[in-house]
C-alpha cells in the first residue's frame, strides 16, 4: 500500500509513561515520562527527526496533557479510539502496539480524530458533568444518612419530609454536637413541618448506641 504520511509518529499513551514510534524497527521506539520535562523532551525528539504528523489513542485522561504540548508545538495530532487501532493477531505489548498504529498511521487507516471541544465549550462540559455527579453523590449521601440515623433509632424520616432541609439539618447537626434530648432536638421544628414538637420528639429517642 502506498504510505501516505511520510513524516508520521505514533504515541501509545500509558499512565507512567509514553511510547513513542517514529518508524518500524526497536530503534525508533523511544519511551518517555510523564512529567512536564519529559512531554518537552519528546516534543523535542520529534522535531529532531522532522515529524509532522502524531496520532495517538485517547486513553483516559492522561493524553491531555501530551495533546496540548504537541499542539502548541506545531504538530498535527490526531486522537483516535483505541478499538479502532487493536489488532488481535499479535502479542500485545507497549513497543508492538506503537509500532502497529505506526504502520496504520503512515497507511491512513486511522479514522478521523475524535471530537475535541474548544477551551470554553470543554469547561462548560467539565463544570455541567461535575454538577450532575455532585447532585448523583447528594442523593446517595442521603440515604446513607437516613440509614445511620435509623442504626441510632432516631427516625426522622418519619417526622419530616426530607432530612436534608431545614428541621431535618438542624437536628442532625444538634446530634453531631452531643445532643439526645428528644425535647430539646424537637424544638428545631421549623414552622412549615406538618408534624408537631411531641411527636417529633418521638421519633427521636436514641438507643444510645
Amino acid at each position: 500500500m502506498k504510505i501516505v504520511n511520510p513524516h508520521c509518529a505514533v504515541i501509545d499513551i500509558g499512565s507512567r509513561s509514553h511510547y513513542v514510534a517514529i518508524g518500524q524497527g526497536k530503534q525508533d521506539v523511544k519511551e518517555f515520562g510523564v512529567y512536564a520535562e519529559n512531554l518537552k523532551l519528546l516534543a523535542a525528539w520529534l522535531k529532531e527527526n522532522h515529524i509532522t504528523s502524531v496520532a495517538m489513542e485517547s486513553t483516559g485522561t492522561y493524553w491531555q496533557n501530551l495533546f496540548i504540548e504537541l499542539i502548541n508545538s506545531g504538530f498535527e495530532v490526531i486522537l483516535t479510539n483505541g478499538k479502532f487501532t487493536k489488532n488481535i493477531n499479535r502479542k500485545k505489548t507497549d513497543v508492538l502496539d506503537c509500532q502497529w498504529i505506526k504502520k496504520m498511521h503512515s497507511l491512513g487507516l486511522l479514522l478521523p480524530s475524535s471530537f475535541l471541544p474548544d477551551n470554553t465549550t470543554e469547561r462548560l462540559r467539565t463544570l455541567c458533568r461535575h454538577r450532575a455527579n455532585m447532585i448523583a453523590m447528594k442523593a446517595d449521601t442521603c440515604h446513607k444518612m437516613q440509614k445511620f440515623l435509623k442504626w441510632l433509632n432516631f427516625r426522622l424520616d418519619v417526622v419530616v419530609r426530607d432530612v436534608t432541609g431545614l428541621t431535618g439539618m438542624k437536628i442532625i447537626d444538634d446530634i453531631c454536637n452531643g445532643n439526645l434530648d428528644p425535647k430539646s432536638l424537637a424544638k428545631h421544628r421549623h414552622y412549615n413541618c406538618r408534624k408537631s414538637e411531641e411527636e417529633i420528639a418521638k421519633a427521636l429517642v436514641s438507643n444510645k448506641r
